[in-house]
């Protein structure tokens, strides 16, 4: 009979829990620091297992711990477009961006590493699992445009690739300035920078501006859309020079 304040007994690990236990240690060790400055038993310490277990598991050694420590980031990431196809589009964007903030704001210094590139761990593979996220947040952002795929235009294609390298360098740039602004701004500023280039795409592509129509008809007229016409009037007000 155990009696009160007794430790709890110790329970065996599965495989898959062992594992998956390895790998949120090795994520939130790669969070904080460069790749290359996290040991085998940086990670055997914090999650309060001997070194050789490790070895178990990766034994591939600090590179296949990495890679898949990566891998199970970028599924992560991968999830922050994933959005039900109803509503405004800029809302669905908006929440999508929370998840994708709230992950850059956590694992900091390895979102850092990671996208900056340089690091001793880095390869051909950690490469292409990064470029695997890009890939499949602009073919999710395509789908929600309503897109078909394979048929959208290029012009189409290069406006939310280059929004999605926009996103990835206003993150670190986030970073780099002390987390400032504030997320929701950064979240704002990413939303209306996103409706700038589709609008300005649409204005000389027509494949894009029949997604844009589309699109803008389901916005509401206070929501962030409508702001963004707003607040850009005043300042083109004095220039009907141009036009």
């Amino acid at each position: 009979m155990s009696s009160s304040g007794t430790a709890p007994a110790y329970r065996r690990l599965s495989v898959d829990e062992r594992r998956s236990q390895l790998l949120r240690h090795a994520l939130d060790l790669f969070a904080h620091r460069p790749p290359e400055d996290v040991s085998l038993d940086d990670v055997a310490v914090a999650a309060g297992v001997s070194r050789p277990l490790v070895y178990r598991y990766f034994p591939g050694g600090k590179q296949q711990l990495y890679e898949a420590a990566l891998r199970s980031a970028a599924d992560r990431l991968e999830q922050c477009f994933a959005e039900p196809h109803s509503g405004p589009l800029t809302v669905r964007l908006a929440r999508a961006l929370d998840r994708y903030l709230t992950f850059v704001d956590e694992y900091d210094a390895g979102f850092m590493a990671l996208l900056q590139g340089g690091s001793v761990v880095e390869t051909s593979r950690t490469s292409a699992i990064v470029d695997e996220v890009r890939r499949d947040a602009a073919a999710q952002i395509l789908t929600h445009l309503g897109a078909e795929e394979g048929k959208e235009s290029a012009r189409l294609r290069m406006t939310v690739r280059t929004w999605i390298a926009a996103v990835e360098a206003a993150s670190l740039i986030w970073l780099d300035e002390d987390k400032q602004p504030p997320l929701s701004q950064l979240r704002d500023g990413l939303v209306d920078h996103f409706v700038a280039l589709l609008t300005a795409t649409a204005a000389t592509d027509p494949a894009t501006a029949t997604v844009t129509r589309r699109a803008l008809a389901m916005e509401e007229p206070d929501g962030p859309v409508a702001q963004l016409v707003r607040r850009i009037l005043p300042v083109v007000a004095d220039a009907g020079h141009l036009w």
